[in-house]
């Protein structure tokens, strides 16, 4: 039984139905045909052996063959057979129309009272002659031996000698025919079997083309995947053939090929994290220690070595204090390269997320007021806590805000924030009035090290990012150039 459940079993099955199912059709179209002909070839004989009788009778009697035709009791020349003969023709030995169906070729009186009858040579129109060969040397008195058979031909003639004590006389039975009828009936069988091959044709193609769209689909498929698109899947509709089988073995395949890619990429990030780690917590070491020195120094300078004037003292305070600012600057650039080289180690447990957002709005807020920017706090439904590190959420809402706030510090504008619970998350969304992001760069956003600012180092949206990650949330960006950008943070319910 497993046989008849393959690809292999299913297609012999349907194909020796098709075989049975043509052949047993045409068997019966054949026989239909045959008893056709069978049943016209006996009403044609009967007909012509009726001719023949009543021809005879004619010969016998002096009634008239159209006279005899009409008498009662002739059960013999009822309707059905007689109605297929269009005349019958009595020929005497001298080759003259005796007696006839037609009243055209019976015979007349002249004048003289004498009986005048036609001749056989001078009847027109008479049907070609069947089987003329037969009749031997009075073959050449009919008229229409020989003569070719054509379409427009709608009877046939058929002549049998008798003899007689005034010698050989001739029965000439004329039967109708249709010839387009009997060539509508040799063709139908042909026009049939056509018609059954067309079926038959398009059964087999509607089956070739579904037993063969699995491998069509694996061929898209394997195509795809050979260019480097690990995540095509082949369709295989339930099937439990080896088309199914082969499918599904090629989807689990793919499936693995997928993991172990991402796998590697995991890999590979990791490794070059930890390379960049290292080198980047060895480089920091070596840059922060004279940095360092660099920071004391100038607050030696300031307390031992400020000028007594006054306004000498004010320019040296001004400019001690901008060296400092860049120390300042340089370090917090180490921070941010350190903090995204190594991995997070997160201290997760339930977080009031209201609180964060706050804490890191006081950032900011001198510097919004300095720009005419204003600040709008919503919290709609409630905030429930997340299930966060409240000093790494800190840390993606300062980033968050600090460029909210730059990109509008030439003309001010609003900074909208609102919190807001959904089914599994709690949706914090930082929205400002700014420069906005041109679309091409939208994409690129997050990657490190792309940054759109001359001074900026283009780690902050990177570390968001993996913060955001690590939390098992996620953030998304919409931004329309010179209208504003919004940040939606999207953090796990505690």
């Amino acid at each position: 039984m497993n046989f008849f459940n393959t690809f292999r079993g299913r297609l012999l099955i349907v194909l020796a139905c098709l075989l049975i199912a043509t052949l047993g059709v045409q068997y019966f179209i054949n026989y239909q045909n045959e008893e056709r002909n069978r049943r016209f070839r006996e009403r044609q004989e009967q007909a012509l052996v009726a001719g023949i009788a009543l021809g005879f009778n004619g010969m016998q009697s002096r009634d008239r063959l159209s006279d005899i035709v009409k008498q009662e009791n002739q059960g013999f020349f009822e309707e059905r057979v007689t109605s297929r003969i269009r005349d019958i023709i009595v020929i005497n030995d001298k080759w003259q129309v005796y007696d006839s169906l037609n009243p055209d070729y019976q015979e007349t009186e002249d004048e003289n009272g004498n009986t005048v009858y036609k001749n056989l040579r001078d009847l027109p129109d008479l049907p070609p002659l069947q089987d003329a060969d037969r009749l031997g040397a009075d073959r050449v008195n009919f008229p229409n031996a020989g003569k070719p058979e054509t379409e427009a031909d709608e009877a046939e003639a058929h002549a049998i000698p008798i003899q007689t004590n005034q010698g050989r006389w001739y029965v000439m039975v004329l039967l109708k025919t249709n010839r387009a009828k009997a060539a509508w009936s040799a063709a139908r069988p042909l026009v049939y079997t056509m018609m059954i091959f067309g079926v038959s044709t398009m059964i087999t193609i509607f089956l070739v083309w579904r037993f063969t769209r699995p491998i069509a689909n694996l061929s898209e498929a394997a195509k795809r995947i050979a260019d480097g698109d690990l995540t095509v899947r082949v369709p295989h509709d339930r099937r439990s053939d080896e088309m199914g089988r082969l499918a599904s073995r090629f989807n689990e395949m793919t499936a693995e090929l997928e993991k172990k890619s991402e796998l590697e990429a995991m890999l590979q990030e990791a490794e070059k994290s930890a390379v960049v780690g290292r080198l980047g917590s060895a480089i920091a070491h070596e840059i922060r220690n004279p940095l360092n020195y660099i920071n004391l120094t100038l607050d030696h300078l300031r307390a031992k070595f400020a000028p007594e004037d006054a306004a000498k003292r004010r320019d040296f305070e001004k400019l001690t204090m901008q060296l400092k600012s860049e120390v300042a600057r340089i370090n917090q650039q180490i921070t941010d390269f350190l903090s995204y080289s190594r991995p997070p180690k997160l201290n997760l447990s339930p977080t009031d997320v209201k609180r964060v957002v706050k804490d890191s709005l006081r950032i900011v807020e001198a510097e919004a007021r300095e720009q005419n920017i204003k600040i709008n706090f919503a919290e709609n439904g409630g905030a429930p806590r997340v299930f966060g590190d409240a000093e790494y959420l800190r840390s993606v809402f300062n980033n968050l805000f600090i460029n909210a706030v730059q990109s509008m510090a030439t003309k001010g504008g609003n900074l909208n924030i609102s919190i807001e619970p959904l089914d599994a998350y709690v949706k914090v969304e930082v929205a400002d009035t700014g420069t906005g992001i041109p679309e091409e760069n939208l994409a690129k956003i997050f990657e490190p090290y792309f940054s759109t600012k001359e001074t900026g180092t283009g780690l902050g949206l990177a570390i968001v990012k993996r913060v955001i990650d690590e939390h098992r949330g996620i953030i998304g960006v919409e931004s329309k150039l010179n209208e504003g950008t919004t940040f939606t943070v999207r953090l796990p319910k505690a």
